[in-house]
């Protein structure tokens, strides 16, 4: 934390403007070696930059000093002509300066988060803005990285505190005659109230199903059109298709984004008895993927389709002559007719499966500290007001978690290291 670091902060050269930023405690004197002169701060200065006598470029200048920057520590930024050489430059300048080394992978978020810029479910959210493909991720990862999350669990935790205050009275007190030796007036309701919101929270859709997609698998008997239609859901050839029955042996999958909403596609081998040896290795992983799928796409005779509540019954190749069946949708792969049709009965479908807009989904890991918290909560309807202190503590430890304020250095490393270089 005592090194001052520097990185490209933009994309990778050429292009138009190339940022380099800079942040620790030698950013003002890194950026006074190059410019001669300290600009004012937070103002956008036009300077000609200058290392060892020759001139590398002439750009716009800022700096910000700590603690009110991004980083919690004095931060410099150097827009460039945006030229391979320049940037190569700069930046062979700065890795010549003493006590400046090239940043790591994160090590910009990770100061704002050891200085407290943002706290660690803003940087979840900013590590998931990053990776946003579609607009339902960008606008929950924007939420999160704007501390949305971080802000309900700081009200359940400062109703937390209230809780355990009056519990102390009574406990602390009731030798006193101050404090009656009865549970705090509306104690037990406001437990309950608390928990329910955590259970709400917990009942609604996790943040992975926006980032991984909600997983479709396309399941039926060989030769019934599954690798066909995932190549017409998909728009590309992502899998190999022919006439001949039982050409898919294993799992593909297909990352897709359909009309905003990300979906993870998986074919699978046509489920049937008596498959060779190898086919019948991807027939059974084929089962397997059915009970770990969202929703289930079933080319098959509707009366062989494994649980109908999370299925949607397709008729493929419905170009050919075929029995009238009880489906939700019929659709050729070869024609185009019918996909428009089931892609808006799986965005139906999967509407219940995503957070809603105005929700902030937690992630597995703020959704793991958020149950054990309220688990300590159910822990303090105990009759014994001292297990019911000591419940009301764990759960705010539990919730402290979720923000990163204790309990979290195990996982940092791995966070960080999601984002890039200058970041």
């Amino acid at each position: 934390m005592n090194d001052t670091i520097f990185a490209l902060s933009s994309g990778s050269p050429p292009a138009a403007v190339a940022i380099v930023r800079i942040s620790g405690p030698r950013a003002d004197a890194a950026l006074h070696a190059l410019v001669g002169k300290l600009p004012p701060p937070r103002v956008a200065t036009l300077a000609g930059l200058t290392w060892r006598g020759e001139r590398l470029d002439r750009a716009l200048v800022l700096r910000f000093p700590g603690p009110r920057s991004a980083t919690g520590e004095d931060v410099a930024e150097l827009h460039l002509h945006g030229g391979r050489a320049v940037v190569a430059a700069v930046l062979e300048a700065l890795a010549g300066m003493d006590g400046l080394r090239q940043a790591e992978p994160g090590e910009f978020t990770r100061r704002a988060f050891e200085h407290g810029r943002i706290d660690l479910a803003e940087a979840e959210g900013l590590a998931d803005l990053l990776g946003a493909e579609t607009q339902s991720q960008r606008r929950a990862a924007l939420a999160m990285a704007g501390g949305a999350l971080s802000r309900q669990v700081e009200a359940w935790r400062q109703r937390l505190l209230g809780l355990a205050a009056a519990l102390e009275a009574a406990l602390d007190f009731s030798d006193e005659g101050e404090v009656g030796e009865a549970w705090p007036p509306g104690w037990a309701e406001g437990v309950a109230a608390l928990a329910a919101e955590m259970e709400a929270l917990l009942a609604g859709p996790p943040a992975e199903r926006l980032r991984d997609g909600v997983r479709i698998v396309i399941a039926g008997p060989p030769n019934a059109g599954k690798s066909s239609l995932l190549n017409a859901l998909a728009q590309r050839d992502a899998a190999i298709t022919s006439a001949i029955p039982g050409t898919t042996r294993d799992l593909i999958e297909a990352p897709v984004a359909i009309g905003g909403t990300p979906y993870l596609l998986i074919d699978t081998a046509g489920l049937r008895e008596g498959a060779e040896e190898i086919e019948k290795i991807g027939v059974e992983r084929g089962r397997a993927s059915l009970a770990t799928a969202d929703l289930i796409l079933w080319l098959g005779d509707p009366a062989d389709a494994p649980d109908r509540a999370r299925t949607i019954l397709v008729r493929s190749k419905c170009d050919l002559p075929g029995e009238s069946r009880d489906w939700d949708v019929q659709v050729s792969a070869l024609t185009g007719q019918g996909i428009a049709q089931l892609i808006a009965a799986m965005a139906e479908r999967s509407r219940t499966l995503l957070p809603a807009e105005a929700s902030v989904p937690a992630n597995a890991r703020q959704r793991e500290a958020i149950g054990l918290a309220l688990q300590h909560l159910h822990e303090a309807s105990a009759p014994d007001m001292l297990i019911a202190a000591e419940a009301l503590r764990l759960a705010r430890v539990e919730l402290d978690r979720v923000t990163g304020r204790a309990g979290v250095e195990d996982m940092l490393d791995m966070l960080f290291g999601r984002f890039c270089i200058g970041k």
